[in-house]
């Protein structure tokens, strides 16, 4: 395994802090019996397949205000006017950003938008500790994300593990092929692959491309992170990449669902 970046290593280190800051106020005892009245999953990996199967992209449209390496990307956020932009545009999924120090997010933001329409919603955070699985269900979300550069394959199990028991999917997400070997441990059926270099943040459409071959058929691929034109999500189409999470590309937009429909236009 890797040595996370230094960006990722303080990322975690401040989330390690933040678990036993929110475990002082809401057990997670607490929070496990919580669970038990938690709206009913909506099937984060179904609405996906729907769309594949339908012929279509399966867009996970990424709800975020900020980013440690752009900054604020929309001043004007309104999480549940964007949740409804992008279902009316034909988004399968959502992506919330509910990390609070890095990228400006809310799980209140989590809330209003998946309250504002009918889709399944992934909390978009950086998962260490079954405590924080547990508050993604209390909170409604559908999916977790697991980030393979940020775990061992120890905590990656238990994390999958109990998502999959709260009836939650998993979102597991690689960067390069030794990371893809260990996410393939995992029975999961999605696997993301980030195009963003975490160490310099420059993004290639060829880190998913050069991956496929050795990615079973029974997986469902979603590429990530720079898709920025159509001729972008042609590019994947046309190497079966049919799932897509897109955020900046919408973010920046006057209007986020009006971009979704221009992006995956051809």
């Amino acid at each position: 395994m890797n040595k996370p970046p230094d960006i990722l290593v303080k990322i975690l280190n401040r989330k390690l802090e933040e678990i036993l800051e929110r475990n002082e106020t809401m057990p997670i005892r607490r929070l496990s019996e919580l669970v038990e009245t938690a709206d009913k999953p909506r099937g984060f990996v179904q609405a996906l397949l729907n769309k594949v199967d339908a012929g279509q992209p399966g867009i996970i449209a990424e709800i975020k205000k900020a980013s440690p390496s752009k900054g604020v990307m929309r001043e004007d956020f309104k999480p549940a006017e964007i949740a409804v932009s992008y279902a009316d545009a034909g988004a399968a999924c959502l992506s919330v950003l509910t990390d609070v120090d890095f990228f400006q997010g809310s799980d209140e933001y989590l809330q209003r938008a998946r309250n504002a329409c009918d889709l399944p919603v992934i909390r978009k955070d950086f998962f260490i500790d079954p405590y924080q699985v547990f508050e993604a269900r209390v909170l409604g979300a559908d999916c977790i994300l697991l980030i393979v550069a940020a775990l061992v394959d120890a905590q990656m199990k238990e994390l999958s593990e109990l998502a999959n028991h709260l009836g939650m999917d998993v979102l597991v997400e690689v960067h390069d092929e030794q990371e893809l070997e260990r996410a393939l441990q995992l029975p999961n059926k999605m696997i993301g692959i980030n195009n963003r270099n975490l160490r310099t943040f420059e993004t290639s459409l060829d880190t998913t491309i050069s991956m496929l071959d050795k990615i079973p058929e029974d997986r469902l691929i979603v590429t990530e992170s720079g898709i920025h034109t159509p001729e972008h999500v042609q590019l994947m189409r046309e190497h079966n990449v049919n799932a897509f999470l897109v955020g900046e590309a919408f973010m920046v937009a006057d209007d986020p669902g009006k971009k979704l429909t221009e992006l995956f236009s051809l």
